[in-house]
């Protein structure tokens, strides 16, 4: 209906709205049954849990095994990035957590995520990765997720169900790491700026950042999500969700002001300014969990643990559809599963497909980087893939 009014009425001269955010829509809505898969090999890491893209042709993504690599689209090649450890060399890496969350600033400057021991934070400087800043004595348990507020101050939420706020400034003259490495140059180390308890959580798994009302919104694993003022750093309200299980992702939407909360069989749309479901989703794939979740203009990009990618189309309310009337679902590749012991004990008889624990467009909005792996604990393996 956009189409046909623009079409009709820009000849005369009256249409009044914007032709980019008209296409955009337009995109969005129809990319998702055009789109073709592209596997990438991986080798042998385990399980991507977060990515971001950096180009038309590169993305970052860190892995439970807690590696952060480069991948070149175009190549296939794969640069790992040297972690940052902390200034305590007794402390040895806490695996098998992983490198759960990457942020880029608004500028596109820095790039912040985990270090060598998973409670603490690193950031990098864009695009050479050089080392800037070692955040540590922040939390007392790994860091599920970072979120920048500007291009000097960001926030991480961790599994000690604390919320920490960062100040990284990379022209900083002040004392510099004393590790020396052919590899990894010197760096800032520095403590939080400040350190509060979020009420209410227990264990923080996930951040949302509302720019326009300086608002942080945090997940916590039992069922809650929270409100913080981003300028006093402090808790304002709380809710216990509808949907208390399986919560470990969350997206925020610009344009309509909206919470996206991803539970084991629903997305869960939330009004801040009341703290009500605006709208509920369940997902076509009940009981396997939403992995990830993401807004693209009116359309809700869902990854799941089945293996599945769904897109809700919130100006319809109802999943896209293909041209054959089903609905537009993306079922992902196979990716690589390691066949050790633990698979032919407990799994070799059983088939699992990939958890998309992580998605991303690409600032055209043409392209859908989607990776993830097996969701049983116990099974080591990889998948990653972009959609064009």
């Amino acid at each position: 209906m956009d189409i046909f009014r623009y079409t009709q009425y820009r000849p005369m001269g009256l249409y009044k709205g914007n032709p980019d955010n008209l296409t955009n829509r337009f995109l969005a809505q129809q990319m998702p049954g055009l789109f073709q898969e592209k596997e990438y090999n991986l080798g042998t890491i385990n399980k991507v849990f977060t990515s971001q893209w950096l180009s038309d042709r590169q993305v970052v993504v860190g892995t439970k095994c807690n590696k952060i690599i480069v991948l070149d689209l175009q190549t296939c090649q794969m640069s790992t990035i040297p972690s940052l450890k902390s200034s305590d060399e007794s402390i040895e890496a806490d695996c098998p957590c992983g490198i759960h969350s990457i942020a880029i600033n608004p500028s596109n400057t820095l790039i912040a995520t985990g270090a060598d021991h998973t409670n603490d934070l690193a950031v990098y400087r864009l695009p050479t990765f050089d080392p800037v800043f070692l955040g540590e004595c922040g939390h007392d348990d790994w860091i599920f997720d970072i979120k920048w507020l500007d291009d000097e101050f960001l926030v991480t939420g961790s599994r000690d169900s604390k919320m920490a706020l960062w100040q990284v400034k990379d022209d900083d003259d002040g004392s510099v790491s004393k590790l020396k490495s052919l590899q990894v140059p010197e760096y800032v180390i520095s403590k939080p700026v400040a350190v509060r308890q979020c009420r209410r959580a227990e264990k923080v798994r996930a951040l949302a950042y509302n720019k326009r009302d300086q608002e942080i919104a945090a997940l916590s694993l039992n069922g809650y999500i929270h409100l913080w003022d981003a300028v006093r750093f402090s808790q304002k309200n709380y809710r216990k969700l509808s949907y208390t299980r399986e919560n470990v992702c969350m997206s925020f939407c610009n344009k309509r002001t909206l919470y996206a909360v991803g539970s084991q069989s629903h997305v869960t749309l939330i009004d801040p300014r009341t703290m009500k479901n605006s709208l509920t989703i369940l997902s076509r794939q009940r009981g396997c969990g939403i992995r990830s979740v993401s807004f693209n203009e009116s359309v809700v990009t869902i990854g799941t643990g089945a293996g599945a990618v769904l897109f809700y189309d919130l100006r319809t309310g109802k999943y896209l559809q293909c041209n054959c009337g089903h609905a537009c679902m993306l079922n992902v590749g196979k990716g690589w599963l390691r066949h050790d012991d633990a698979y032919r004990d407990f799994f070799m008889d059983l088939e699992y497909p990939n958890a998309i624990y992580t998605h991303c467009y690409d600032a055209s909005g043409t392209k859908l980087f989607t990776a993830g792996g097996p969701l049983p604990a116990g099974l080591w393996g990889n998948y990653a893939s972009v959609w064009q």
